[in-house]
């Protein structure tokens, strides 16, 4: 088990652009180990490369573990995820175990479809809807060097996390 510490504002990894994974599942076998290592041992739905360090793009995603049920397809690994078709709007609440004392209202996509490959290099397309669509969002944006602070509208829309 190798659960790796979380990057938080300002590192700068979370404001590179990844670069695509090789197409050798034996080159990222072990970042996708940590990556769900580190997920299992914190609160939270999802987590993407750079936020453990590796400048590489994949994400872990898993939107059943969600406080109440919501359409999912369970967990997912995304090597270079690539969104190609964007339906609707949907806002939901997002936090970020990178940007940890804040939250706030995100629009996004309600419906996406992507393209990637799944942890055995095997070529995969998906339909997400609702808050597992928000969730992909989220980790792409991560892999573009983009946190959901940027997408804040309002500087009055960033609130403190609750605490727990």
């Amino acid at each position: 088990m190798a659960v790796r510490k979380i990057l938080t504002v300002p590192h700068p990894i979370l404001r590179q652009v990844a670069t695509p994974a090789s197409h050798s599942p034996a080159d990222w076998e072990q970042i996708v180990t940590d990556l769900w290592d580190t997920l299992d041992d914190h609160i939270g739905v999802g987590i993407a490369a750079p936020q453990i360090g590796e400048s590489v793009r994949i994400v872990a995603v898993d939107a059943s573990r969600a406080k109440r049920p919501v359409p999912n397809h369970g967990r997912l690994t995304l090597v270079n995820p690539v969104i190609v078709e964007k339906e609707g709007r949907i806002s939901f609440r997002e936090g970020c175990l990178s940007v940890p004392d804040y939250v706030a209202h995100i629009e996004r996509a309600a419906r996406i479809v992507l393209t990637y490959f799944d942890a055995y290099g095997q070529p995969m397309t998906l339909d997400a809807v609702g808050f597992e669509a928000v969730v992909i969002q989220h980790e792409i944006d991560h892999l573009d060097g983009i946190l959901f602070i940027d997408r804040v509208r309002r500087a009055r829309d960033l609130k403190p996390r609750p605490k727990i």
